[in-house]
């Protein structure tokens, strides 16, 4: 990977786990060379993470809406800042530039970006790889929710394993590198069924 995009809030609880988790993972990326694809806000965990790369002498491009310029308060030094006119937009063109992703402890529109990117995965639309950064157990009761999708029979357990997770940025940046997709081409259909 060369360019990681990561989701993630708008916000930041104080956890000090979290902040020494994304001091890590900006460490490795730095070492390897990635340039942090995100959402091109200030505030919250999104700023830490552009903060970090950048005070670490990293490249940081940000993609953020027109209507979010001011509530999201656009980060002033990133590398580059694409202003587009909507989230639609901003999430194609963060997919379009990045070779992976990472969810971040976040809101809403963190697991809505998740989701989505997740799902083009199983639909074959990308083959990149889309990782869960599961700080202080944030993210424990998402992906137990996966496998109660995989024990009630919506979600194969091929396309539950696409989620890759960690609480460790090394061993999650690792998994990362050694991806290879493997979907259910009928996702949509139970074999066992009649």
């Amino acid at each position: 990977m060369t360019k990681l995009c990561i989701f993630c809030g708008a916000n930041y609880s104080g956890d000090p786990l979290l902040a020494n988790a994304i001091d890590t993972l900006t460490d490795i990326m730095l070492t390897r060379d990635i340039t942090l694809i995100y959402g091109g806000g200030k505030v919250g965990v999104m700023g830490m993470v552009a903060d970090a790369v950048l005070n670490k002498g990293g490249k940081a491009i940000g993609v953020i809406p027109k209507f979010l310029m001011s509530d999201e308060i656009a980060h002033p030094n990133l590398t580059e800042l694409h202003i587009v006119d909507n989230m639609h937009q901003r999430k194609q063109m963060m997919s379009d530039l990045c070779d992976g992703y990472i969810t971040l402890p976040g809101g809403l529109g963190t697991m809505e970006e998740f989701f989505e990117v997740l799902t083009w995965l199983q639909l074959g639309l990308h083959g990149k790889p889309v990782g869960v950064l599961n700080t202080n157990g944030f993210y424990d009761f998402l992906l137990q929710q996966l496998d109660v999708m995989v024990e009630q029979r919506f979600l194969k357990p091929v396309n539950r394993s696409l989620v890759l997770s960690s609480s460790d940025p090394v061993e999650l940046i690792n998994l990362m590198d050694n991806f290879k997709p493997k979907t259910d081409e009928v996702w949509f259909r139970d074999r066992n069924l009649t």
